[in-house]
């Protein structure tokens, strides 16, 4: 697929207009729906294919937070043949409890997949939970970036920020 049509399908997929609240907090009179791109296999191969454009020779693992990140880090990993993890937004309370789910070593360099960016909250609690195990997150790439805030955030937490996509490219404009 090309990118072209990647942004297509995705727009044409999953953005949705009304009154939103975004997990930041903040309204939009936007939604990008993750889950609607997210299930469908083409733009999820297409997605997995751009992720792993960002794997480097010393990237280890593939990383990626529930529940969106799941889909996007198993795509990437099919698609590059490396391992991955599921970092937990919280800790379960049964089983084994853990915050990071397959198997995350000290010495990993992770890359970082993230489905959308608006402040960058989340990834970064998980990119937290990455460096507390041992492990380096190398890079953090989301699919869309909505331009409010995650890339600063981001970088000024210490890491390299890219997306593959931004509001801009899908063709979307302010109405907040």
């Amino acid at each position: 697929m090309t990118r072209d049509e990647l942004i297509k399908r995705i727009k044409e997929t999953a953005y949705l207009e009304g009154d939103f609240v975004l997990r930041s907090g903040k309204r939009s009179k936007y939604y990008l729906d993750k889950y609607l791109f997210e299930t469908c296999p083409d733009i999820l191969k297409a997605l997995g294919e751009e992720f792993a454009k960002h794997i480097t020779e010393d990237v280890t693992l593939i990383a990626g937070a529930e529940l969106g990140g799941v889909a996007l880090a198993a795509a990437t990993a099919m698609e590059t043949g490396k391992n991955w993890v599921i970092i937990r937004n919280a800790k379960k309370g049964y089983g084994t409890d853990k915050m990071i789910e397959g198997v995350l070593k000290p010495n990993d360099t992770v890359l970082f997949v993230e489905d959308i960016a608006t402040t960058g909250g989340q990834v970064l609690e998980a990119a937290k939970v990455i460096a507390e195990a041992g492990a380096t997150v190398k890079k953090i790439v989301c699919v869309i970036d909505r331009k409010q805030g995650a890339g600063e955030n981001i970088t000024q937490a210490g890491y390299k920020f890219e997306s593959l996509l931004t509001k801009d490219d899908l063709g979307i404009k302010d109405k907040e």
